[in-house]
């Protein structure tokens, strides 16, 4: 018997059913060598553990194509990568061997976007799926309750030919009461999804799958990779209270957040402290709603001060203290917090819906508004475009934040054009840095240009970039560079 599937009831017991149980190393050498493996993982946690560590010290010689929707811990991204074991992966890396392996091209990387990589895999072929691997705080003959973080774990597991489950016993059962597990049917036939706000729940809080799938239970006890977000700067203290009075600007000019405010902020130490700052900000009688892919320490301000009404997500990219913070009282923050598939939490159509106020930082934005998240110099990868793609082309406000420059002032993060464009002048909306807020909005490109390097450059690379932008706006030309001169700022 499969057991009680969770919408039955809670979940009282670990396991259900007479599943078949194996060790990591058994299920690693049934992992074929050249192998495509999907795993779970999104924001450094609910991914598995003992399954990669085994892989890597496998004795074979593997040539894996690993696929996750979102950053994983240092099994994966350290152990893993370091053992020669992965050849192809997708869709983001974070650590410096994993970012090493990468610009080397000793693992042929490709970057996809957070939304879409579970379509991609299940009916686009971006790969030929093996085997899925997935962790679980619960597990039955055809279904198993996700840890702390959800991705495409469902698309990942209905599209690969067999299932490992990792059982996890230090995440607690109690996690169960956070998820909310919707699929997206199969194109052409697809509807839209019936969330009507981003507190509602309309799915499961299991991943169902066909039983003859499942090869194995493996049982583990390993914490996850959590993050660590520094202490904010005064750059961050500054940026977060630019943001706030764009925000408050914003909320008494548009009807649409007359009633209510979406906001979305990218993962990282500076979107952690904004989301810290901003709890500080009257948003009058308004309801406060966070509709993005990431739970981040700086939301639990806002959650217990009861200044925010619900937090949408699809991972709990949590530090060590925040993830005690929620494992000790899971239940109450379950009546707030919701984690979905992120063909959901990042579905175009619904940050559209909610009127999504997306915040995401970058490395640089050149004066027209071009924006590279991912590239040092253009060609050197560092982690990888996640979700921000899915927030930047699709909120309704679409808002790059970051400091105007790095290395303790040497390098400016203003540039006259980035030679990687991520996101393009027609995504982004407005640019914030600790000088101050450049709305281009309704701006032709070189307006955009004077208003971007008025407003948020650095005072000390100020100068340059006017006189740059001085030189080539004496041409005839609808966007003007010179593109030897734009280089020389790499230099």
């Amino acid at each position: 018997m499969s057991g009680p599937k969770p919408e039955q009831g809670p979940v009282t017991e670990r396991r259900y059913g007479d599943l078949p149980e194996v060790d990591a190393a058994e299920a690693a050498a049934d992992i074929e060598p050249d192998a495509t493996v999907l795993t779970s993982g999104f924001g450094s946690v609910g991914y598995p553990k003992a399954i990669p560590l085994a892989l890597a010290a496998d004795d074979r010689d593997l040539s894996l194509t690993v696929v996750h929707s979102g950053n994983v811990g240092e099994e994966i991204d350290v152990d893993l990568v370091e053992s020669g074991a992965v050849a192809r992966r997708f869709s983001y890396q974070f650590s410096d061997v994993a970012r090493a392996a990468t610009n080397r091209r000793e693992i042929a990387f490709g970057d996809r976007h957070a939304s879409a990589i579970g379509d991609e895999v299940q009916y686009g072929g971006l790969v030929d799926p093996d085997v899925a691997v997935v962790e679980a705080v619960a597990v039955g003959e055809d279904w198993f309750v996700p840890s702390t973080s959800l991705g495409q774990v469902p698309a990942f597991v209905e599209a690969a030919d067999r299932l490992y489950v990792e059982l996890n016993r230090r995440q607690p059962l109690a996690l169960q009461a956070l998820h909310d597990v919707y699929r997206p049917a199969a194109p052409p036939d697809r509807g839209p999804i019936p969330l009507s706000g981003p507190g509602e729940r309309i799915g499961d809080r299991y991943v169902g799958f066909e039983a003859e799938k499942l090869a194995g239970v493996v049982e583990t006890d390993r914490s996850d990779s959590t993050y660590t977000f520094r202490e904010p700067t005064d750059d961050d203290l500054a940026i977060a209270a630019n943001l706030g009075s764009f925000l408050a600007e914003e909320m008494d000019r548009s009807p649409v957040f007359d009633d209510a405010v979406s906001l979305q902020f990218g993962v990282g130490s500076l979107g952690n402290a904004l989301m810290g700052e901003l709890q500080e900000l009257d948003f009058g009688d308004r309801d406060v709603v966070y509709f993005g892919e990431l739970v981040q320490d700086g939301l639990f301000g806002m959650l217990d001060a009861g200044r925010l009404a619900c937090a949408s997500a699809t991972s709990l990219a949590l530090t060590d203290e925040g993830q005690r913070r929620l494992f000790d009282d899971v239940e109450r923050y379950a009546e707030d917090i919701v984690l979905r598939p992120a063909d959901v939490a990042n579905h175009p159509g619904l940050i559209d819906r909610f009127g999504v106020v997306g915040v995401n930082s970058a490395i640089e934005f050149d004066i027209y508004g071009n924006v590279n998240s991912t590239h040092v110099r253009g060609s050197e990868m560092i982690n990888g475009l996640g979700g921000s793609g899915d927030f930047n082309r699709n909120a309704l406000v679409s808002v790059c934040a970051l400091p105007s420059t790095l290395k303790d002032g040497a390098i400016s993060r203003v540039v006259p054009m980035t030679f990687h464009v991520d996101h393009t002048e027609h995504d982004v909306d407005v640019f914030v840095t600790e000088q101050g807020v450049a709305d281009v909005r309704g701006l032709a490109p070189v307006e955009r240009a004077e208003r971007i390097v008025e407003n948020c450059a650095h005072p000390a690379f100020r100068p340059k970039l006017r006189d740059y932008l001085d030189d080539v706006t004496a041409r005839d030309e609808h966007i003007p560079h010179d593109v030897e001169r734009a280089a020389e700022w790499y230099e």
